[in-house]
């Protein structure tokens, strides 16, 4: 068994879930294509060491993946990414001849392109639906045409399922080059939600863990008024869970390959405070654990559950609309970006945009980094290499990257300013709880 950590590209990456994901499981993920400059800001602050190009899928080629990076003429292991598609349910023509799916045929195109060993597309669970099915199949087939084979009993994982405290499911497609193994993929690590507590002790599985046990160790932020100007402060942290604490020192667990960083765990990040009116105070701490504020509908979370499904909301281009945030267990506010990136699985050294439209955006985009480490992880198997934890430390520095709007990212990264379409603010009286 050889030891090396394997390569891999990851395209429409966002923030980073599914390139920290797979670093985790020991790739290096040499380059990342992103479109929107903010996101590739973010993506470049915690991944400095890697390649980030700003670029769209439609206009780069497997040649300019491989020369303007690391790559050069090494063999990848792995493409993954997760394509935006909006065609895929009309009726009465094949799906690729939508426009709305062409980043899925310029996924393929770049898979067939660069010539990886292994693929992984992730997307929507609603694909696997009804005549949305037509189109996965158009997809297989294109991959089937072109030297690749696909696992064709194709899963929706539930990220709940794989030490994430939220229920998020996602379709992920597998595949790999003729002359390859197909990789498995990978079994649920927590069975016991239907458990009683004893049994599970008797079994020693692992916890799915909670809402309280991903949130219970961060600092009250309503004791640091500083947080309405800035997203960041030095704070007391509380006694943390088994799962809080992978989050604040995330290489103490076995599996986890990830680089790692240097980083203050006295600070709190991402964590800008939100205005809300009494009258939302008065009925975010009136509604029941586990429903929906019924003005609002924002959903009030259960500390002995799992959070709903994070979502991003829409870009810019597409109305600007602020996805409904859940509502904190026991204060009656909606939750930070931090508490929100605990309820995703991203650890504390990860840092997101100030402000909270893209900060949720970020999250509410990703895949959850430990989902993605578990479907990388089968990747690794087939492989059979044999990853070794590495001692260097990453040093997170260039703290510019952080602040950037879209204009300033766009100048740095050399692209469009009006790449992503501006967003437009209306002037009429919104409620403040939806800020």
């Amino acid at each position: 068994m050889m030891k090396k950590r394997p390569i891999a590209v990851d395209l429409f990456a966002g923030a980073g879930g599914m390139t920290l994901g797979f670093e985790q499981a020991g790739f290096d993920v040499l380059v990342a294509v992103e479109l929107d400059p903010i996101h590739c800001a973010i993506h470049q602050f915690n991944f400095p060491f890697w390649k980030v190009l700003c670029r769209s899928v439609e206009d780069i080629t497997g040649s300019e993946i491989r020369n303007s990076s690391a790559i050069n003429n090494q063999e990848i292991d792995v493409v993954f990414g997760g394509p935006p598609c909006q065609g895929f349910s009309l009726i009465g023509k094949r799906s690729f001849d939508d426009p709305r799916n062409s980043l899925v045929f310029h996924f393929i195109r770049l898979v067939i392109d660069l010539q990886p060993k292994f693929f992984v597309m992730e997307n929507v669970k609603g694909m696997t639906v009804g005549k949305h099915k037509d189109f996965i199949g158009e997809i297989i087939d294109k991959f089937e045409n072109n030297s690749y084979k696909v696992n064709h009993n194709y899963q929706v994982l539930n990220a709940a399922n794989y030490g994430v405290p939220q229920n998020r499911e996602r379709l992920f497609l597998l595949g790999c080059r003729q002359d390859l193994e197909l990789p498995s993929y990978p079994d649920k690590i927590t069975h016991q939600a239907k458990l009683n507590t004893k049994f599970k002790k008797s079994l020693k599985l692992p916890p799915t863990p909670t809402v309280l046990e991903a949130l219970q160790d961060l600092p009250t932020i309503e004791n640091y008024p500083e947080l309405y100007q800035q997203d960041w402060v030095l704070a007391d942290f509380g006694k943390p869970s088994q799962y809080a604490i992978k989050m604040r020192s995330p290489r103490i667990a076995k599996n986890n390959y990830s680089y790692s960083r240097k980083f203050d765990h006295r600070i709190l990040t991402s964590s800008l405070r939100t205005k809300h009116s009494p009258e939302s105070i008065e009925r975010f701490a009136s509604t029941p654990h586990g429903k929906n504020e019924p003005i609002s509908r924002f959903y009030k979370l259960d500390p002995h559950g799992l959070c709903n499904t994070l979502r991003a909301g829409t870009a810019s281009n597409k109305g600007a609309f602020t996805s409904p945030r859940p509502i904190h267990p026991f204060v009656p506010r909606c939750i930070t970006v931090r508490e929100a990136a605990r309820l995703h699985s991203y650890p504390d050294w990860f840092r997101f945009h100030p402000t909270k439209w893209h900060g949720f955006r970020q999250i509410g985009n990703s895949v959850p980094p430990f989902l993605a480490q578990a479907v990388a992880a089968e990747i690794i198997k087939v492989l059979n290499v044999e990853i070794e934890q590495s001692k260097r430390v990453k040093i997170l520095d260039n703290i510019n990257l952080l602040t950037l709007d879209m204009s300033e990212a766009a100048k740095y990264f050399g692209v469009d300013p009006n790449v992503i379409k501006p967003r437009v603010r209306k002037n009429k009286c919104l409620d403040v709880s939806a800020q």
